[in-house]
């Protein structure tokens, strides 16, 4: 598989002086295309910090990260924010949805950056909802509608421009389990169809067990890796299970 992007000796320090936090401590892995990878690590582990780096966020203290033969490290402030705007796509715990316009105008305002004609944007932005099961909704706004409603309307916005990469920050974190099994088959299924990579940081076994691979972090480093493979997903989030008991994160119930 073609490898999109690396991580190379990577490290994030807070603070100076004799206060000094080491969030991240000398990291590397790959993320293949297609790949759905999950991070996981108890409060404090660096899976937070580490996504913030992946998605331009924050940055490195020191090492690489490299998207194909681009090293954002090395980008200006000015060449992060066009990298950004071209090449990934967000999903947060809380939305962040734009409560004066309707579902179908916040996915469409992530186009228009890309100076789309209007017909285009609402095609794309039909088929998108379609796919996610909200076109029914389309005309609501946010406030109108269920949490599990507006977390797959933010995945929309998130793939409509299709982002080389999907990062995810405890997206389930908002939702009850039905809402959070919904969205995480609509990222399977965003995952299996439109090939879209996804990295997700989660606290909770069940989210990641939907995952093709999940990176373990404590203390910054990543001390264990899962490769879900043929498996089942339900003895997957066992084995995620037995794990997370050794590495102090928090435990979840499987909904």
């Amino acid at each position: 598989m073609e490898q999109y992007i690396r991580i190379c000796d990577v490290e994030k320090y807070y603070g100076n002086g004799s206060n000094v936090t080491k969030a991240v401590d000398r990291v590397n892995f790959t993320v293949e295309k297609g790949e759905f990878v999950g991070v996981m690590g108890a409060s404090g582990s660096g899976k937070t910090t580490l996504l913030n780096m992946l998605s331009t966020i924050d940055r490195v203290t020191a090492g690489h990260i490299f998207y194909g033969d681009t090293d954002i490290t090395e980008l200006s402030e000015d060449g992060l924010s066009e990298f950004r705007k071209r090449n990934l796509g967000f999903v947060f715990q809380d939305y962040n949805l734009l409560d004066t316009l309707t579902i179908e105008e916040n996915i469409i305002l992530a186009m228009t950056i890309q100076n789309k004609g209007k017909e285009e944007m609402k095609e794309k932005c039909g088929m998108m909802m379609k796919l996610l099961g909200i076109e029914d909704i389309k005309g609501k706004f946010p406030y109108q509608v269920s949490g599990g409603q507006k977390q797959r309307c933010a995945c929309a916005r998130a793939l409509i421009n299709r982002p080389k990469l999907l990062l995810a920050d405890e997206p389930t974190g908002a939702l009850d389990s039905r809402s959070a099994q919904t969205l995480l088959e609509t990222f399977l299924r965003m995952n299996e169809e439109l090939a879209a990579t996804i990295f997700m940081v989660t606290h909770d076994a069940f989210s990641a067990s939907y995952c093709s691979r999940i990176l373990f972090l404590k203390d910054g480093k990543i001390f264990h890796e899962l490769i879900r493979g043929g498996r089942e997903r339900r003895v997957f989030l066992n084995e995620i299970l037995d794990v997370l008991s050794l590495t102090g994160g928090e435990l979840s119930n499987a909904f």
